[in-house]
């Protein structure tokens, strides 16, 4: 089989690693994918908002498969042009992906079926955003309605913190037309959860939960970022709770999607927190989490293309989805000073021993030297028997790896510990 993912970071590396498993695979190309992922697929110079590019290169190249892995792609609609070309496709239509790519549909989606969530308001015109802060509950969370590389929401500690998110989203346009409509909620509180499931519209299979580290310094200081580290399992995520979320929010998602005639085929990502009153959505996503995905995926002991097969083909019931028993701790390694400015072009040296578990990021090949080309570099990944156990082999990986202003925390999966 010939198959080709869309994306070029993390999280599509440990997919790309996973599919190369199942023997009937052939060749792997990532569009555009990375000078890491290099090494485990063909990367094609074609960017993955070029819709056009992709499906050129999907009928010249016969693709048997296609994994739809980042989130604007999903929602420019790549799924939808590959199936008028009948390439089967992992990946939910576009009409669906507006679950992550408008945030406003989100809230009024859970709000029509109850689904629970922070109570919220959604505005268009700056006036009367700032007007309701005048008098809204303090902290409160301010968010870009449309996709903005995971960095559109903003947990404002003081009234003129939250006025100041508005300015930059709605006036100074920050996020782009992202920031047109946003939305003002209710600041939550409590442990935060993120689950991954495959869901076919018809079966929804939850994957390990995992637990995310956002901010850039340790004990969870510093600047938000798409994510310094993860563990899995998370010790929040209660066999009651896990009753709970399926019953109130994973399946009256799914069923909600169907009844908008919306029906989601792919990774339905939640974001959860767990509240005194219980589990509620903080957000959705309609792809794998990055870097949640490399904390997930090498705990999957049933094959992945298989699974994905299965979802596409809405046969998901029939196909085994199992996972280890174990526990996995993902380590980010950044470039000093990420997410504000940072150098680029360093070169980075992977021990051969731990390459397998090495999900590259934001690196480039140079002469044939992998060099840094992004601010999120790579993650690493170790799996154990125990959390403990994954934390310290996570962390002799990253011995092993080498760049000059090489940066990560020291303190991924010691919350979970503590839980």
């Amino acid at each position: 089989m010939n198959i080709m993912v869309v994306g070029g970071g993390g999280r599509e590396h440990v997919i790309i690693k996973k599919i190369k498993e199942n023997p009937s695979v052939e060749n792997i190309y990532a569009l555009p994918g990375n000078g890491g992922i290099a090494a485990d697929a063909t990367c094609i110079p074609v960017a993955a908002t070029d819709i056009d590019g992709i499906c050129t290169f999907a009928k010249d190249h016969p693709i048997d498969y296609a994994v739809v892995a980042q989130d604007d792609p999903l929602a420019l609609g790549c799924v939808d042009r590959l199936a008028e070309l009948g390439i089967p496709s992992f990946g939910p239509c576009a009409d669906a992906a507006l679950i992550e790519s408008s945030k406003v549909f989100a809230k009024d989606l859970m709000k029509k079926y109850n689904i629970p969530t922070a109570q919220y308001e959604v505005f268009t015109d700056i006036n009367e955003a700032l007007k309701y802060l005048d008098n809204a509950p303090i902290p409160t969370v301010v968010k870009a309605d449309g996709l903005a590389l995971g960095k559109g929401v903003v947990i404002a500690a003081t009234r003129e913190e939250a006025k100041e998110a508005v300015r930059q989203m709605m006036s100074e346009h920050k996020f782009g037309a992202s920031g047109d409509r946003i939305v003002i909620e209710e600041f939550l509180t409590g442990p935060e959860v993120s689950v991954l499931s495959f869901t076919d519209g018809k079966t929804l299979i939850p994957m390990v939960s995992s637990m995310d580290h956002k901010r850039a310094g340790d004990g969870d200081t510093g600047l938000n970022t798409g994510g310094m580290g993860t563990v899995a399992p998370n010790p929040y995520y209660t066999d009651e709770i896990a009753a709970r979320c399926m019953k109130e929010i994973f399946l009256p998602t799914m069923e909600a999607m169907n009844k908008e005639g919306r029906t989601f085929k792919g990774c339905l990502y939640f974001g959860l927190m767990i509240t005194q009153d219980g589990p509620k959505v903080i957000e959705y996503n309609c792809r794998f989490g990055d870097p949640e995905a490399q904390v997930v995926l090498p705990l999957l002991q049933s094959d992945l293309l298989t699974i994905m097969q299965a979802v596409t083909e809405e046969r998901l019931d029939e196909v085994p989805v199992v996972f280890e028993n174990g526990y996995a701790c993902c380590v980010v390694m950044a470039s000093e000073g990420y997410p504000v400015s940072y150098g680029k072009g360093y070169e980075i040296h992977i021990a051969p021993e731990v390459s397998d578990t090495t999900y590259v990021a934001g690196a480039a090949l140079d002469n044939g030297k992998l060099v840094t080309s992004g601010g999120r570099v790579l993650g690493v990944t170790a799996t154990a028997d125990s959390l403990a156990d994954a934390i310290d082999a996570a962390y002799r990986k990253v011995d092993q790896i080498h760049f000059d202003h090489a940066y990560f925390r020291h303190d991924i999966g010691q919350r979970a510990l503590k839980a």
